[in-house]
């Protein structure tokens, strides 16, 4: 009987922490999402997925060169479906390695399903929006990647 007891008051404890851990992550909007990823949780203090790591060589329409970065939710994701709340943040730079702009891709459930729950934004430098949401581009280029929950540059392997 002890046991139960303690196997439920985890369960309430885990229960209690993810609906914490949920109620910080933004809404899938343009302001919320770059406050998040610019002051609340600096995409600049993430980790990197061990297979992409610091300045990569990428291409149209990111740019020459990229950097990925991907937070905690992203990281601990094992193998795809990520988990929700994944935010991945790809800085596109130019040749002499000048960041150029932002492209976000957050998953949200439910946001999106057709394309696996993806908000997809790119900002400038200032955090001005050029594209959001569900834009047909990023959504047909990644579409590619479905299996492996439209993320084009890691491998789950």
């Amino acid at each position: 009987m002890k046991k139960r007891i303690q196997y439920a008051m985890a369960s309430v404890l885990c229960s209690l922490v993810a609906s914490l851990a949920w109620a910080e992550m933004p809404e899938p909007g343009l302001d919320a999402l770059w406050i998040y990823i610019s002051r609340t949780s600096p995409y600049s203090s993430w980790g990197f997925w061990p297979d992409h790591q610091g300045m990569r060589e990428g291409s149209v329409p990111h740019g020459p060169l990229h950097k990925v970065y991907v937070n905690e939710a992203g990281l601990t994701s094992a193998k795809p479906l990520v988990n929700g709340g994944t935010i991945v943040v790809k800085e596109n730079h130019n040749e002499a390695e000048e960041r150029q702009a932002l492209t976000v891709m957050y998953k949200v459930k439910g946001y999106n399903p057709e394309a696996g729950d993806w908000f997809w934004a790119k900002y400038d430098t200032n955090g001005k929006v050029d594209r959001f949401g569900k834009p047909a581009g990023g959504i047909s280029c990644h579409g590619g990647a479905a299996a492996g929950d439209y993320i084009l540059i890691h491998s789950f392997d």
